[in-house]
């Protein structure tokens, strides 16, 4: 099955909502904007709709259920965007008269719980994580990764592999990287928002990987940094493409996010995972909107797009203060050139530059 058709699991509808009360107009005619989808995207998400909140009145509901469950509820019709790590290719989006654009830049970033193993000491290959996930390799001591960490001690103790349990983005972009940088990976597993595991516990969301990983001792997982952040996780380097070893940080995500060319890209079908550079951080990624162009509420559909306009010209400060990358100003004339596509049932665009 496609990775855009896999549902995220009945117990991950269990929802975050983002709430915010309507001013724009009276009580009786406040309007709602839903959505759901990404956890990569939440933390930003979260604060942008507290802002948004004071500033527009808008009511934003999301659920934060994964990427794969926010394709489902899409295509189902449930909400008025969905938000999903993973992009949907050209010819499904023209499958589901969806379109689809990326709202925001960030990392996904291992994470261990390793006794003495503080943030950033610990250093890792892809081709290692690869087979740490694999199975291949089980022990914090083996050879291949003291090898990697001269002076470091390492504590003769099983690898506990901890990986998202339900339909996910922030896996899509971590098993997108593994399979550039590990053909067995690549063979054996491959890259979709859920895959068959050769080994590990599963999480729900980024939440419950970080969670999990934080109380289970010899654990390593995979996380969208703000969450390795805010938990004051030990991430670890990661040695990119340049074979440098670089950590997760805003200028490093930066680096990878400056050779993609949006432009070229149809329908920003984009990944930014292994991208050349010094300072690159090899498992970067983006969350991308998808919307219906025909709206069946063209008065929610319209207040989305303001809510995303919003998020591109004032809320940039809030993102990097998460480490997440603002879109850059010339991608984004891009992204808004194509909301004239999101039309109402006059069949004239919900969005004009001039008019908003």
């Amino acid at each position: 099955m496609p990775f855009w058709a896999l549902a995220a699991p009945r117990a991950a509808l269990t929802a975050m909502s983002l709430a915010v009360v309507c001013a724009f107009a009276p009580p009786a005619a406040a309007l709602d904007i839903a959505g759901a989808g990404s956890t990569f995207v939440y933390p930003i998400l979260a604060k942008w709709a507290d802002a948004y909140k004071t500033k527009a009145g808008v009511a934003v509901n999301y659920q934060s259920i994964g990427s794969g469950g926010g394709i489902k509820q899409i295509q189902s019709k449930t909400v008025d965007f969905g938000a999903s790590d993973a992009p949907l290719p050209p010819e499904e989006l023209d499958k589901f008269g969806l379109l689809q654009f990326p709202i925001v830049i960030g990392g996904d970033v291992p994470v261990v719980n390793v006794p003495g193993i503080g943030p950033g000491q610990l250093k890792l290959t892809g081709p290692v994580l690869a087979d740490i996930y694999l199975g291949k390799i089980t022990n914090w001591n083996d050879k291949a990764i003291a090898d990697l960490n001269p002076g470091l001690k390492l504590p003769d103790q099983a690898i506990a592999v901890v990986h998202r349990s339900d339909g996910s983005g922030t896996t899509y972009i971590w098993v997108d990287y593994l399979a550039k940088v590990s053909p067995e990976w690549k063979e054996k597993v491959g890259v979709n928002t859920s895959v068959q595991w050769p080994a590990g516990l599963g999480g729900k969301g980024n939440e419950g990987v970080a969670a999990l990983t934080s109380r289970t001792p010899g654990a390593i997982g995979y996380v969208e940094y703000a969450y390795a952040k805010q938990n004051k996780m030990a991430y670890v380097q990661v040695r990119n493409k340049d074979g440098n070893f670089v950590e997760p940080n805003e200028k490093t995500f930066q680096a990878a996010a400056a050779s993609a060319d949006w432009a070229k890209a149809p329908a920003f079908f984009l990944m930014l995972t292994e991208q050349p550079g010094a300072q690159s951080w090899p498992v970067t990624g983006s969350t991308f909107i998808l919307m219906y162009k025909a709206q069946d509420k063209p008065d929610s559909g319209k207040t989305a797009l303001q809510f995303f306009d919003w998020s591109y010209t004032s809320g940039q400060q809030l993102a990097e203060g998460l480490d997440y990358v603002p879109i850059p100003d010339n991608v984004v004339k891009l992204i808004e050139g194509t909301w004239s596509q999101i039309k109402g049932a006059d069949s004239k665009p919900l969005w004009t530059a001039s008019a908003n």
